[in-house]
């Protein structure tokens, strides 16, 4: 859906209006503070909204050379059309655990939001709609780092949740933003999180507020509330220089009304969506959370659905040492599928969890490299588990209980090896032993996953003969895709 560089900004709104909000509404991130968790980690999860293929890297650490840079930006292909422009890398980057996809209209693949990298710091990416006057006022063609190159770049340079809002902030400040219409992250470490808003309009106006230890957020979107005017000396928040003085300048805000600055209210659109509230106050309640109750939350049917690309959640504590830290992974939407443990220590990914044709951009229009049979040849674990949710949420009272306590179960029993999993990997890294230990971890984690893809495939067999004997296949009206409606498939039950 391409629109042309130079257009009437009226037009460019009815346009945004009608072609933006849908494409991103079900990407949700969820913190819990380690006064509110059972163990006293740091919680975070959640899950993001794209069409395309996804599959699971771990990219490892590198050294670049002095004068190394990284492409970023938007093609004008994009929307909210942009150019690519260069940046330059880090001297060195860390090694990080990732989901990517392949399609985002005018977004360079791979694509990602986040994961979890060496230093325990864990990076979710959900969308925060800006104002009609701020998606007006953005360039065309805008420059600079858009959603997923940030992304990328707080995993592979930031130590802590607050680094990466300086590092992604001062990037913003010094290159500019290429934005869909307005964008937030989360980021988590072992002692707090941050929540990061950037807005269209190009003006390069970004703030970040504090997650602290007893505190609850979903972004669903990303929000935040009221910010005291004096940012600069609060350890709480950080914002772009301009931050307040924009908004007075533009008559959005009055300092002498006597209202607190909603920095939703002023720059963004205050629409949540349901169930953010409910579950920020449920979670609140159920405290302590441990991390069955968080697998449990990411996984709600009220948020985890077809359009939800995979499911991820990092109870971040200390290790004794970096490579046994641990996010587990759902390979599709985690309504149908099971959380996978995965260490930083893995070397590489089971073939069945990795990039495959199935729904990747581009891949309709050529053969196979032989180079890729092998891999090809395999089954795909996203393909499998979205054929167990297309069975599932067709009859959801059916056969929803059976696959929640199926997956439940196999997650608790594999939750009940780490203990033995971190013992074995501490002995051998104390040992001197890290290729042997990093050598254990991979392999545990394949045959976590293949074992979960075994049970997969069992609930598969099972329901879709049922749904053969008990109600039949029904053929399908109308056209495959969903035109990015709100009409998508989920496994709620049908209103009464």
């Amino acid at each position: 859906m391409p629109l042309k560089p130079h257009f009437h900004p009226l037009a460019f709104l009815l346009c945004i209006s009608l072609l933006w909000a849908p494409v991103t509404l079900a990407s949700y991130a969820i913190y819990v503070g380690k006064n509110l968790t059972a163990d006293g980690s740091v919680m975070i999860g959640g899950s993001g909204d794209e069409v395309s293929s996804h599959w699971l890297e771990v990219v490892p650490g590198a050294a670049h050379p002095e004068d190394a840079t990284v492409t970023v930006g938007v093609t004008a292909e994009a929307f909210m059309p942009g150019e690519f422009s260069e940046i330059p890398q880090a001297g060195e980057t860390y090694r990080y655990l990732t989901m990517n996809y392949s399609e985002y209209e005018g977004f360079p693949p791979p694509l990602t939001n986040g994961g979890l990298n060496e230093h325990n710091v864990a990076g979710r990416d959900v969308w925060s709609p800006s104002r009609d006057e701020l998606v007006a006022m953005t360039p065309s063609p805008q420059t600079g780092p858009q959603y997923s190159d940030l992304s990328r770049i707080a995993m592979e340079r930031a130590r802590t949740a607050r680094e990466a809002v300086e590092i992604i902030g001062k990037l913003i400040d010094e290159y500019g933003y290429s934005t869909y219409g307005g964008n937030s992250h989360m980021f988590a470490d072992e002692q707090e999180g941050w929540v990061l808003l950037n807005f269209a309009g190009g003006k390069g106006l970004w703030i970040a507020e504090r997650l602290g230890p007893d505190d609850v957020r979903m972004s669903y979107p990303g929000y935040i509330g009221d910010i005291p005017l004096d940012l600069k000396n609060n350890d709480d928040f950080m914002a772009s220089a301009n931050f307040i003085d924009f908004a007075i300048a533009q008559g959005w805000y009055d300092p002498d009304s006597g209202e607190g600055f909603n920095v939703t209210k002023v720059y963004g659109v205050e629409k949540e969506r349901y169930p953010r509230s409910a579950m920020e106050a449920e979670l609140t309640a159920a405290a302590p959370i441990d991390l069955r109750a968080m697998m449990n939350a990411v996984r709600d049917p009220r948020i985890a659905k077809d359009s939800t690309g995979y499911g991820q959640v990092a109870a971040l504590k200390a290790n004794a040492y970096p490579d046994l830290n641990l996010l587990w992974i759902a390979p599709t939407g985690s309504v149908t599928a099971p959380f996978i443990p995965y260490r930083i220590g893995v070397q590489t990914i089971a073939p069945q969890f990795g990039k495959h044709r199935y729904l990747t951009k581009g891949e309709a229009a050529g053969f196979l490299l032989q180079d890729w049979q092998i891999q090809e040849a395999t089954e795909f674990a996203g393909r499998t588990f979205k054929r167990l949710m297309y069975f599932t949420c067709d009859k959801p009272e059916q056969f929803l209980p059976e696959v929640t306590e199926a997956l439940t179960a196999f997650e608790n029993r594999l939750m009940a090896e780490q203990d033995e999993v971190v013992a074995i990997s501490t002995a051998l890294f104390t040992a001197g032993k890290a290729e042997l230990a990093q050598d254990y971890l991979t392999r545990y984690s394949a045959e976590s996953g293949l074992a979960g893809l075994r049970l997969g495939n069992a609930l598969l067999t099972s329901i879709e003969a049922r749904t053969e004997v008990l109600f039949g296949y029904r053929a399908p009206e109308g056209d495959v895709v969903s035109e990015l409606t709100y009409d998508r498939i989920d496994c709620l039950p049908e209103p009464q």
